[in-house]
């Protein structure tokens, strides 16, 4: 899929928090949004995923695949249909943490589908924690919990990933499990990567947004 942004702009009470921001995504390139903490490049991923409603303009998204085009003449991707194009993944975003592993992962699959029909038993070994699948999330450290919310949204068979300062919590070989885990899950789609320019979040990015080049704080 590819999209646009059109003149997209976010503000909270009186302060934009970026504004003007017009920018076009296609699939044959991956992205990274870079910016300092507290800049505004995970309200932008948040507005780009249709969690957080801009302020302003609009966004466009365009489809690809034969069975779009049959259903939609236009390939456009109405916004309310947005979700089920995109897995997500942020050290922010809540897990059950009365669920286990095993349990996680059953329920993901419900919504959306994995790569390659891979079954439970499959993904708890990519995830390499399986002395810890019947563990409750809750009793898992910052770490493991970010381990999961990765496997959850790299495996998800959709045609756009974002992740957000995805090796939050991961020590030097977390790391390196999230790179080869991209690497090998990054075919035939876009991946747009939020990071405070921590590079080995985004080595497979050609692509670059400054978010910083779109702050306006006057109405």
């Amino acid at each position: 899929m590819n999209f646009k942004l059109h003149n997209i702009g976010k503000r909270y009470n009186y302060e934009w928090i970026f504004r003007n921001v017009n920018y076009e995504f296609t699939s044959d390139n991956n992205y990274v949004i870079l910016g300092s903490n507290g800049s505004g490049k995970s309200t932008l991923l948040q507005v780009i995923a249709g969690s957080l409603i801009a302020s302003e303009g609009t966004i466009e998204y365009f489809a690809e695949n034969q069975e779009s085009r049959i259903q939609n003449p236009d390939f456009i991707i109405r916004e309310d249909e947005i979700f089920k194009h995109i897995s997500f993944a942020s050290p922010y975003l809540e897990l059950f943490d009365e669920f286990t592993l095993i349990e996680s992962i059953e329920f993901q699959a419900q919504f959306k589908p994995f790569f390659d029909g891979l079954t439970t038993k499959e993904i708890i070994e990519l995830t390499q924690l399986e002395k810890a699948k019947d563990k409750q999330l809750k009793y898992y450290s910052s770490g493991m919990k970010q381990r999961v919310r990765l496997v959850l949204a790299i495996l998800s068979n959709t045609p756009l990933l974002l992740l957000d300062e995805p090796t939050s919590n991961l020590d030097k070989k977390s790391i390196d499990w999230y790179q080869n885990l991209v690497a090998q899950y990054s075919k035939q789609r876009m991946i747009i990567v939020c990071s405070n320019e921590q590079t080995y979040e985004y080595p497979f990015c050609n692509k670059y947004l400054h978010i910083e080049d779109y702050k306006q704080k006057t109405i």
